[in-house]
């Protein structure tokens, strides 16, 4: 009777893996789809403004090429928050992952900066706010 009960719920799991493992797939799929999509519109973009064309094998070559660079991007960022001992990705770790390239080091690095204003300027009009309101409430 327990052999029979733990191969059920052994099927049953295995069940559950192939259901979940197959949505997964589906979403890598959909995943790389609009990659290649976003690529094909850039190439077409790029090629409407220098009279150039981008033949098919071409956009796909650089949509796979954009794709696994995103993947080792994002196993770095997870293995740089791991070692860090966090669950979260922090900007550091995008900087981190980065500094093989001084190109896209300098745009996130302009980027981070924008962000940080951009966020402190956020703080500041609420302080401002939160003083009025006391103000208004003291009179």
């Amino acid at each position: 009777m327990l052999s029979t009960t733990s191969c059920l719920a052994n099927a049953n799991c295995r069940e559950k893996m192939a259901t979940a493992m197959d949505e997964e797939e589906r979403k890598l799929q959909r995943l790389k789809a609009a990659v290649h999509y976003t690529v094909g519109r850039l190439c077409q973009n790029i090629g409407e403004d220098h009279q150039k064309e981008f033949s098919r094998q071409v956009i796909a070559a650089i949509a796979e090429t954009t794709f696994r660079q995103c993947d080792i991007f994002a196993k770095d960022l997870e293995a740089f928050a791991r070692h860090a001992k966090r669950n979260t990705v922090s900007v550091e770790d995008v900087k981190l992952t980065a500094r093989r390239s001084t190109a896209l080091s300098n745009f996130i690095q302009r980027k981070s900066e924008e962000i940080g204003s951009a966020n402190q300027e956020q703080r500041d009009t609420r302080k401002k706010i939160a003083g009025k309101r006391k103000n208004k409430e003291m009179v």
